[in-house]
């Protein structure tokens, strides 16, 4: 059974600590699907990626292409994880659902802490999904590093 994790971003930005969250996923093994809401915004986070430090280089793909099965991290809007994901990072208001909590190793959700929106979005995921058993953990970066604010 996995745990959904909330990252309230308010200090860096989801190009820069989305890298940072992929790193430490494929270092425990995992294959990771990032979830978004907008093609347009996937292909963006795509670019993001590319042009990262050489020495920090994340494989990865973009949903829809001959080799999704063999992508180590798949950008996607779907919820179908063709890579065999064991790890979810949603980004933008993706869904989640607490099925894919409890059969995952983790769910992240990333949430920019400047959008209004973004927030209510992430307060009604984590009533959801607590709301269903779903171990969770609240993450902020308000102090300047990353703090567990809340678990349930």
């Amino acid at each position: 059974m996995g745990a959904a994790y909330f990252y309230h971003l308010t200090q860096r930005p989801l190009d820069v600590t989305l890298p940072l969250l992929l790193g430490k996923a494929l270092s425990a093994g995992w294959r990771v699907a990032v979830r978004g809401c907008d093609p347009a915004r996937m292909d963006w986070l795509d670019q993001k990626l590319w042009l990262g430090p050489e020495d920090g280089f994340l494989p990865h793909g973009v949903a829809g292409g001959p080799y999704d099965a063999d992508q180590p991290v798949l950008l996607t809007t779907g919820a179908a994880r063709p890579n065999g994901a064991v790890c979810v990072m949603a980004v933008d208001g993706a869904e989640v659902d607490a099925t894919e909590v409890h059969e995952l190793e983790r769910v992240c959700i990333l949430f920019d802490g400047n959008d209004a929106r973004a927030v209510d979005v992430a307060r009604t995921q984590w009533k959801e999904l607590t709301g269903a058993g779903c171990a969770a953990q609240y993450w902020s970066e308000a102090s300047g590093k990353w703090e567990k604010k809340a678990e349930a």
